[in-house]
């Protein structure tokens, strides 16, 4: 928003205290002016610097299958995009899987994009279902995650859906969840303080967005620089825009918030979310065209969100060359 110019006061009416307001009044706003500028310079390097990772699902499969005659075109259009790395009950060793790969993104001068799936009762039983096995494991887990980024610049998307599942899981537990949310929030603002921390938000269809608010503070939103929306889905940029405007009006803290643009070529229908025919890559990550922070690739494009859809007797998260042609392809 530009800054209004102030009206010119005639020399002679300035007293010295006047004089000195106006100069301090310059200053202040020249300061806000630079802090906005530094910000918005910020995203735009995050975005444009972010780290591709050349052991993908995608990158690796292209790299195996060279002579498929798929791989050329999911190597350029995929596994040379930066997109976001998954970490949950699968890694063995959590610190050393987080280390290594901060690592490496710190080494090629990049940003890595690090997404936290490890809450218990994940997914609600679906497709991805898994998790830590309990809330003190959750805790160790996170305890570790955070730690092993220390103060190397990351952006982390923290818990997808957990929010917004919240009414999947008993009464009961929701408090727990919550809790364990707040406390993955706190403990990457502790021990990764130059880690970007964004906090799942679910998408634009399916949580009311003044639910959604409520449910964010709970979870800690206030400590995060934000949060996400329409990760793993597939609603339009301009949607998603949207419903995370209406989030942050209800929150009344105007924060940040990405969008994931992996697969929102063409948009989404409300509960057709599980590998759907006709989908298309979405904007490849750049800084946000509307309101959001950044536009990233959250979702690895090709990787099933479960045996279902074009995608039948595909498990979630394994990559398949057919799921990611057809994303290339829009059909």
């Amino acid at each position: 928003m530009p800054i209004p110019r102030r009206r010119l006061v005639p020399f002679l009416a300035l007293t010295a205290a006047s004089l000195a307001l106006t100069a301090c009044s310059a200053e202040h706003s020249a300061g806000r002016v630079a802090a906005t500028s530094a910000s918005a310079q910020a995203a735009t390097n995050a975005a444009t610097d972010l780290y591709v990772d050349p052991d993908s699902n995608p990158a690796r499969w292209a790299r195996d299958n060279a002579g498929d005659g798929r791989a050329a075109r999911i190597k350029q259009a995929i596994a040379d995009k930066p997109i976001g790395h998954w970490f949950g009950d699968w890694d063995t060793d959590i610190a050393s899987a987080v280390s290594g790969y901060v690592g490496a993104a710190k080494n090629a001068g990049k940003t890595p994009v690090l997404v936290a799936y490890n809450v218990p009762g994940r997914d609600c039983k679906g497709h991805s279902d898994g998790g830590a096995a309990d809330a003190g494991a959750y805790r160790a887990w996170i305890d570790k995650f955070s730690t092993a980024i220390g103060d190397r610049p990351a952006i982390v998307v923290v818990e997808p859906d957990a929010v917004a599942q919240l009414d999947c899981i008993p009464e009961g537990e929701r408090r727990l969840r919550l809790d364990l949310l707040k406390y993955a929030v706190d403990r990457l603002k502790t021990n990764a303080p130059n880690a970007w921390t964004y906090l799942d938000g679910g998408n634009a269809h399916w949580v009311g967005a003044d639910t959604m608010a409520d449910q964010l503070k709970e979870a800690g939103v206030a400590d995060a620089r934000g949060f996400s929306v329409n990760v793993s889905n597939y609603y339009t940029t301009e949607e998603s825009d949207k419903y995370a405007a209406d989030v942050n009006t209800a929150l009344g803290m105007d924060k940040k918030y990405v969008i994931d643009t992996s697969r929102n070529g063409h948009g989404g229908t409300p509960g057709d979310w599980c590998n759907p025919s006709g989908a298309m890559l979405g904007t490849p990550p750049q800084p946000g065209t509307g309101g959001a922070e950044l536009e990233l690739w959250v979702k690895v494009p090709g990787d099933s969100d479960g045996p279902c859809g074009i995608g039948e007797g595909i498990p979630a998260g394994q990559f398949s060359p057919d799921l990611a042609v057809h994303l290339i392809d829009g059909n």
